[in-house]
This record gives C-alpha cells, structure tokens and sequence, in this order.
C-alpha cells in the first residue's frame, strides 16, 4: 500500500497542478509507515493569464441563443465584439482568465486528492468526513523560493498545514520546523527517520548480510520481504538471534517459511550444510542493551511457532511412513472444480497422462504415473494445510521418507514448475513428464467447461499453465505430438470419444484445435521477447507439424535469421514479386498455373539458369527438411536469390506467345512451391 500510495499521491499532485496551468522540474515521493511525502522541484510561481477567443452566434440570431451564449462566456453584451464573416456579422467573444498564484493551486489540488485518495482500505474517525488509511494527525505544506519558506494556507478537516511535523516515535521529541526538502530529509535523519524506502532496504540488506557473514553464515535473500520489513519500521535496527536448537531438524523450507509467514524474520544458513541455523529480525528503535530484550521476546514466540510446525512434521512423518496413500484417498473428497470433479479423480487422469508421455521425456512409464498420483498427496497434510505455499516441497520430503525413488520424490516438488517465465523449468525426466501432465490437464479441462481466458480475465491461470508447456517442450528439447496428447487428455475429461472423427465428437474436436491455436498464441508472447516477430513465427505455423513445438521453433528461429541477412531479404522480394505475378494471372485466367514448366521453352539465358537452379535446390531442400535442418534448407532457398533476380530483369513473363506465358508462370509456380517448402512467405510482411 505504501509503494502505490506514493505513486497516486505523485500522479494526482503533479497532474492536478499541470491540468491548473502551472509546470514543474521534476517530483519524487516517499512512504514510511507513518508519513507519506512528495517533493516537488521547479514549481512555477503562478499560473499564466489564459485568452480565449470564442465564437458565437449571427448578430441576427434569437434573444435565447446571445443570451445563452453571455451566460457560457462569463460576459455581458457591451463586451461582445461584432465581425464580418462570409456567413454575416458575427458575435465574438475574447475571455481572459487571469493567472492564479501557486499557493492556491497547490492548496486546492492537495485538499481534492487527500478527500479523494485511492486507499485499498481507509477508515473514518472522530467526527469528520474524511477517510483516510490511518487517522491523519499533521499536514506539512511549504513552498519554498529565494525569499524563504512559505507555508501553503491549507485546512482539512480541522487540520491546518504548517511547516512542521515529528520524528521517530520514541526516539525523537516534539515537533521542529522545516524549510525546505533538504532541510525536511536531514532533520528527520536527526531525528531518527529514513524517509527513503531504497535507503532503508539497503540499510537492511548491508547490515544483516555482514552480521550473518561475521558468524561464518550467509542470509537466505528474501527481496519480498526485504520490501516487506523496510515498510514496517522508520529506523531500522538489525538484530541476529538464535533458533533453539530442537527445532533445527524441521526442513530449512519449514524453519524460512514459518519465520517469515509469522514474524518477518529472515532465515541465516550455513552455507555448508545448507541447514537454517538462526534468525535475523528488524527493529524499528535502537535499545540500550543492543536489542537483547527484543531478541529474547522475539526468540520465545519463535519457540511457540516452531513448536506448532514441528507437531505438523512429526505428525505428517508418521502418517507417510505409515501408508501415504491414504492421503491421496482423502482427496477424493476434496472437489478440484465444481465441473472437473474431485482432487482425487483430477490425479488419476494426470497420472494415466504422465504415463502415455514419459517415453517422450526418457522417463519410465511406472516411475512416471507412480509419481502422479504421489505428487498432491502432501495436500492433506497438516503442514501444507498451515503453509499452502510448502505444497510440493513437502510432498518431496513424505515421499521420500514413505521409501520410494528419489525421481518419484523430486516431481512431487517439480512438478508445479515453471511457475512464471523467469521461474525454472524442470529437466529430471519424471518430474517433466508429471509436469507436463498436469498443466495440460488443466489446459484441456477448463477448455472442455468453456472456462477459457478473456481479455485481460484468467482466473484459473491458464496462460501461465500454457506457457509452462511451452518452457517445458522447448527447454528440454522434446520431439511432443500435441494433437495426439491434446485428443488424450479431451478423452479422459469426456469430450472426445476414440473416434474424433465422428460427428458426435465435433466439440472436442473444436475444443482441441482452439487450445492448439490458444498455445500457438502464448508461443508467439515467448519467442517476441526474443526477438522473433510474430509475421514469422505465422509463416511457420502454417506448416505441417505445427504441433510439434521444437520443430515450429526451429523453424521459426531459422527463417528469422535468413531474413537478417541480405540474401534472405532480396529473396523474399523476389518470392513476393513471383507470387503476386502468379497471383493476378490466376485470378484473371481462372486456372491455376500448377502445371510443371518446361526448360526446353526457355528463351533466355537468365530462365535457362533458374530452370537449373531450382532443379538443383529441390533435392537439397527436401533433403535438409527432412533431418530438420532448417538453417541448411533456409541457405539453400536463399541461394536462389540471384537466379531470380536475374530471371526477372531479363525476361518478360506476360509476354504475347501464350505458350511462353504459360511456361513462364508455371515456372513462378515452381519457385513458389519450392520457398513454400520452407515456411509459408506469403505470411511475412513488408
């Protein structure tokens, strides 16, 4: 709230004060958890004189519409001014609104935004109207220049703008004057206040990590909750403490999670055991015992919360040691959607999918649904149920203590990733095959309920499970036939019978091509932030196998480096060229020049030349498509260039011998097939 409530305060300030008429240098805000603060610079003195000049009606016009118009103006008639224009005499009216001095502006501008500020949550109190996130005691408003400081004449609400306001909590005393916003900065400093949010993180950051560093340790970085905790405190004070040493068994997972759900705290490792050993905590006032009391308060209630997560661990060991597949029973009761059924039948197709995927991964086919139908057992568990967040890390630990493989262990963790486009994607073949599995089934299942994304709405995340896909198919190189896995998992979810060709089966049919098309399209969001342009990736889509996502990869990132080079680019002018000719003469002839040209009608030299190039081409294309060497097929294609290049300067092609005509666009047919083979060129644009 405090990053978006400097950001709004900055916004609606300097928009209010521009839309007023006055200009100004530059503006920067600041939030602590007890002041919010915007620092204007070069702020124009007043406002300047506005002259408008406004038309009106005919001299001749009715009394209702010059009156009508006098009273729109602010004017009375005798200040009309009377023109000639070809429409006849005209009232003029010329309206000069006088500048306004800053201090009023700044006045009127901040009272309208603090009544009207966009809090996520605010309250009322005492007896006023206004809302605000906490009461407002103090308003400090200045405007400075050469002559001093000036303190805007503000009121709201009963509070009246001065040029003073308060330090620290307890660390400072009374109130002191300001004037100016450097004098504001270091007096606030004195007084024990770091009014800036960037200054107070790397105050954090420095002071913890070296402190962590000096006990031959190293902190666990936490950048959200760094944020976090240099909003919650004025002055911060770095403090280490030490984790009671019965609870350093609980998982370094468990010890980081429940420090920082419940206290704030970070989490300090030992670099070489990998083990959480003690805590660094954040307070907002320096003690005279150096934080000695603070940390033994801190240290007892971290003893209650470790204790409660060290039942959950104990308790959650015995159960999967025991029989851990009673969890993964239970959720069969536990409802996934209200239209895709339960938990427990949403694993059973997940698993029944990883299976039929895992030889593309290299992964066991056993391993892979043993996996599956392991890897959400840890949702009923009590630590899970307590740190949702810990859903899967846990499934790792209860699966291996339960004494299955270690691969079958690991997707239990891996298997929700990628989580986003900078998370990191999975390469253990059971834990891709599992992966996989499961976004595809969430993917496949809110198609089939018609629960697809729109605009900007995705409540179910499925751009995010489309992208997952994606990273997935590509990061690890796999050769995946999506139709085949797409028409799978329709199947399992009812839509699509073993028959898709059946007329009853139309829907999944549909469902299945527009999820193919809705990848295509998270595909084209992936490969533009690599530079690849989406009229490229287009031309490739529009191949056979496009499903088979390395290979349109491939494809696509093959074209896109041809058309860099100048060959590529001049031999798509000369596809173009040759497509558009071809094009006109179809459609003007009615028939289609699909018909193989012969060389023995070739006139000139130049045709004779290109009959022989593309003979030679076709073989080698075919050749390098055929072992997906696209960056071989793409040099050869290019190699044309200059075979039609020299084809079109020298030979005319709608020439009067209708026997050459044909010939010769027949031959264009030729070329265009042969660049078709490539990538479909017509797609490209320019």
């Amino acid at each position: 709230m405090q990053v978006r409530a400097a950001k709004d305060l900055k916004q609606r300030i300097t928009d209010g004060l521009v839309e007023a008429g006055l200009t100004y240098a530059g503006a920067e805000a600041f939030a602590t958890p007890r002041r919010l603060t915007l620092a204007i610079e070069g702020l124009t003195a007043e406002s300047p004189t506005v002259r408008e000049e406004r038309r009106g009606p005919r001299v001749d016009a009715p009394e209702k519409a010059v009156q009508g118009f006098l009273r729109g103006a602010g004017l009375t008639l005798d200040q009309l001014e009377k023109r000639d224009t070809p429409k006849g005499e005209v009232y003029f009216a010329l309206i000069e609104k006088p500048g306004r001095q800053a201090a009023e502006i700044v006045a009127e501008v901040l009272e309208a935004v603090v009544r009207n500020f966009p809090w996520p949550k605010s309250m009322r109190w005492g007896h006023g109207s206004l809302r605000w996130v906490r009461p407002l005691h103090s308003i400090l408003c200045i405007l400075t220049d050469e002559d001093g400081a000036q303190v805007v004449p503000l009121a709201i609400d009963g509070i009246a703008a001065g040029n003073s306001t308060e330090g620290h909590r307890f660390m400072s005393q009374g109130r002191f004057s300001v004037s100016s916003f450097e004098d504001y900065e270091a007096k606030l400093k004195r007084a024990h206040v770091m009014l800036s949010a960037s200054e107070r993180v790397e105050h954090i950051w420095h002071d913890a990590t070296n402190m962590a560093f000096a006990s031959g340790l190293e902190l666990v970085e936490d950048r959200a909750l760094l944020d976090e905790v240099a909003g919650l405190v004025e002055w911060p004070v770095v403090l280490m403490g030490e984790i009671d040493p019965e609870y350093l068994e609980l998982p370094p997972e468990v010890l980081q999670t429940s420090m920082r759900e419940h206290q704030k705290f970070f989490s300090v490792r030992d670099s070489k055991s990998g083990k959480i050993v003690r805590f660094v905590t954040v307070a907002n006032r320096e003690t005279a015992d150096n934080g000695a009391i603070i940390l033994a308060g801190n240290r007892k209630v971290l003893g209650a919360r470790l204790a409660d997560a060290q039942f959950f661990w104990h308790n959650d060991l015995r159960i999967a040691q025991a029989e851990i597949g009673n969890w993964t029973q239970a959720l069969d009761n536990v409802t996934f959607h209200n239209k895709l059924g339960s938990q427990g039948t949403r694993i059973a197709r997940i698993a029944a999918l990883a299976r039929e995927i895992a030889p593309v991964t290299g992964a066991d086919p056993d391993a892979a649904e043993q996996a599956a139908l392991l890897a959400k057992a840890d949702l009923s568990s009590e630590m899970v149920g307590e740190f949702p967040e810990l859903q899967g890390v846990m499934g790792r630990y209860y699966i291996a203590a339960a004494g299955y493989d270690a691969a079958v262990a690991q997707a239990a963790q891996e298997h929700y990733s990628p989580l986003g486009p900078s998370d990191t994607v999975p390469s253990a073949p059971v834990s891709v095959a599992v992966a996989l599995a499961d976004k595809i089934d969430t993917l496949t299942g809110f198609w089939a309920i018609d629960e697809k994304p729109t605009g900007s709405k995705d409540p179910f995340a499925l751009r995010r499970a489309a992208l997952g896909v994606i990273r997935l198919v590509l990061e690890n190189d796999l050769v995946l036939d999506l139709n085949l896995i797409l028409t799978t998992a329709f199947v399992a979810h009812g839509v699509l019978g073993p028959d898709p060709t059946n007329s009853a089966d139309c829907k999944g049919v549909a469902d299945r091509t527009n999820l193919l098309a809705f990848l295509h399209d998270r595909l084209k969001v992936h490969l533009r932030e690599q530079g690849i342009r989406h009229d490229i990736i287009d031309a490739c889509i529009a191949m056979p196998n496009s499903d088979d996502l390395t290979l349109l990869v491939k494809r696509a990132q093959a074209l896109d480096a041809e058309l860099k080079t100048e060959e590529g680019e001049n031999l798509l002018q000369g596809f173009k060229r040759a497509n558009n000719i071809l094009s006109q003469a179809e459609e003007k002839d009615g028939v289609e020049y699909s018909f193989g040209a012969d060389p023995k009608f070739a006139e000139d030299p130049s045709e004779t030349a290109l009959f022989a190039a593309l003979e030679q081409a076709e073989p080698q294309i075919e050749s390098a498509l055929a072992q997906e060497d696209f960056p071989a097929a793409m040099a050869t294609m290019a190699g044309l260039r200059g075979p039609i290049d020299a084809f079109f300067e020298a030979v005319q092609i709608n020439t009067e011998n209708q026997t050459l005509r044909r010939n010769r666009l027949n031959l264009l047919h030729q070329i265009r097939a042969t660049c078709m083979k490539v990538a479909d060129l017509t797609r490209i644009e320019g």
